[in-house]
């Protein structure tokens, strides 16, 4: 399912007209993206938590040539599914 997809469905679910349920959608991606940009964890009753975690810099190598490669440390998503999702999909 992509986002326009998604929009259809909360759409027809809801009753709102296209237009609005498209701001919707994108009203509830955009505070999660900045909850996660600043820090916070997500956590949606029901549906699972989105949490940013930290990859620590190590050292790699390089595919062709096999030289070390010196990966930096960054940033990830991390999403668990909560109870609910998991009993639904199994």
């Amino acid at each position: 399912m992509n986002k326009l997809q998604l929009t259809d469905a909360v759409a027809q679910s809801t009753g709102m007209t296209k237009k609005d349920a498209s701001a919707a959608v994108s009203a509830v991606l955009d505070a999660i993206v900045d909850a996660l940009a600043s820090g916070d964890d997500v956590k949606i009753t029901g549906f699972g938590g989105f949490e940013v975690k930290t990859r620590e810099a190590r050292t790699g190598r390089n595919p062709r040539t096999g030289e070390p490669v010196e990966i930096p440390a960054s940033k990830y998503v991390s999403f668990s599914a909560g109870s609910v999702l998991k009993d639904k999909v199994n």
